[in-house]
Formats: structure tokens, C-alpha cells, sequence
């Protein structure tokens, strides 16, 4: 069976491999806080169907208590360590099968293996909270072995603790005018693919919310990340086939036999 990975927008994406169904960072809202989604629909109720979700870190655009409230009872969900403790909404999703997990956990799930990798970003729930959990990335290990890579920015060991992977899924931008420190754009994530080495890779993380009020403010950053990691892989990666999809497109990306 062919791996088939659908974008919804920002980091939510669902991986199908060997008959599993993984979602990623889960974020149906139209609105969050301050921020409105400017591109693509709100998912289809099917992209909330899943034999297991994956959750990075715990800030709020990728820990989204609401949206993890839309999954089918039984769901697997694996969560940074700490998090039930740091976000108590997460306490009253009780249909969920919830599982706390850190870098070098490894949790199968049906045919497929998740191991879990460290990610380098601020992973507190708050910016001026404790800090209680990991930033986490995932490496989803069947027919593919596919990286999501949640929130993180470059780091020396990347490819070594990542190891060999078929499709990167990568961060390319934010959902503001600028950037902080732990993140990816279109020029850094284009150098973790060279670090990687992919047969294949899906940008992610751009072009789907943005700041109310702030449209005129620097308004390529929302636009233009997607096709700048493109020009950015050609150059640092070229034998990785990049695949820029729009909201709610698939793609069934070749992996080694």
C-alpha cells in the first residue's frame, strides 16, 4: 500500500501507512486567540480520523485542546512528558488513550513504529512558564520512515539523532511577521534537508494563519515560504524531491524498496 500524506494546513498533517492513520498536531479552529486562518478551509470532520495523533510541544497552535476534543473515542494520543500536568484541559479528553512520551520512546501503533526525537524549541505551554516538557519531533517508521518535525531549529546532531528517513515533513515559517529563536525558515529548514537527506519532503508550518489586524504587515512572510523553500532546497538539496501542496491536497511520495 502506498504512504499517503494530506496536508490540512499549518502543522497538521495526516500520514497513512501500512493501514494506519497518523495526524499530526492536530488545529481544526477558524480562530486562535489572535490569530484567524487566512488560507484554506477549516479540515474536513475526516481529517479528524485517526488510529493515533501526534502532539510536539504544548503551545497552544499545536497542543489544541478543542481540536484533540474532535477525535473518534479509543485514539491514540502521544503528548510531550508533562503535559496532562501543564495543560489540564488535556485531563478531561478521557475517549482518548492518552500516552505521555519523551525523546527515545519508541510506541507502536498497528504495523508502524513512533519513535520519538528531541526537537530544539521553547516547549513550555506559556512563554513565561516552567519549563515542564519537551519540544518533540516524530519519526512515524513503516512501508516509510517519515519525520515530522513539529517546531525546531537547526541543531548540530539533527541527522544523526533523526537518522535515515524517506519524507521530511519541515517547518518553513510561523504565523506572524517574524521568527524566534527554535524555528525553521524556508533558508534553515532547506539546510536541515541537506542534513537529512530525504528522498522526499512536504513544507508545513506557513501560510495558514496570521495575526488579525496585520495583514499589510510584512505580508510575504505569510505568502511566499512554501515556494521559497523550494528555490532554497534546489540549491541545498537537489536530489530531494520537494512537494508543495496546498490545504487539504495529497501526495504519495516515492520511498526506498
Amino acid at each position: 500500500m502506498p504512504v499517503e500524506i494530506t496536508w490540512w494546513g499549518h502543522a497538521t498533517c495526516t500520514v497513512e501507512d501500512s493501514g494506519t492513520r497518523v495526524l499530526t498536531d492536530p488545529l481544526f479552529a477558524r480562530r486562535l486567540a489572535h490569530l484567524r486562518r487566512r488560507r484554506g478551509a477549516p479540515p474536513p470532520p475526516a481529517a479528524a480520523l485517526a488510529d493515533v495523533a501526534l502532539v510536539s510541544h504544548l503551545h497552544a497552535d499545536h497542543l489544541h485542546v478543542p481540536s484533540l476534543a474532535r477525535l473518534e473515542p479509543g485514539t491514540r494520543l502521544l503528548v510531550p512528558r508533562g503535559a496532562p500536568r501543564a495543560v489540564p484541559g488535556l485531563r478531561r479528553l478521557g475517549h482518548l488513550r492518552l500516552t505521555e512520551v519523551e525523546p527515545g520512546t519508541t510506541v507502536p501503533v498497528g504495523d508502524l513504529r513512533i519513535r520519538v526525537v528531541r526537537a530544539a524549541h521553547d516547549g513550555r505551554r506559556l512563554p513565561v512558564g516552567p519549563h515542564r516538557s519537551p519540544a518533540l519531533g516524530f519519526v512515524i517508521e513503516g512501508e516509510a520512515r517519515t519525520y515530522f518535525a513539529g517546531d525546531t531549529g537547526l541543531f548540530d546532531s539533527m541527522a544523526e539523532e533523526v537518522g535515515a528517513v524517506d519524507v521530511a515533513l519541515l517547518p518553513v515559517g510561523g504565523w506572524g511577521p517574524y521568527l524566534g529563536e527554535g524555528h525553521l525558515d524556508a533558508g534553515r529548514a532547506a539546510q536541515a534537508l541537506a542534513r537529512l537527506a530525504p528522498r522526499s519532503a512536504v513544507p508545513v508550518h506557513y501560510g495558514t494563519y496570521w495575526p488579525i489586524g496585520m495583514d499589510h504587515v510584512r505580508p510575504h512572510e505569510f505568502h511566499t515560504p512554501g515556494e521559497e523553500f523550494v528555490r532554497r532546497a534546489a540549491e541545498c538539496a537537489p536530489e530531494v524531491a520537494v512537494h508543495r501542496l496546498g490545504h487539504g491536497e495529497s501526495v504519495r511520495p516515492e520511498v526506498a524498496r
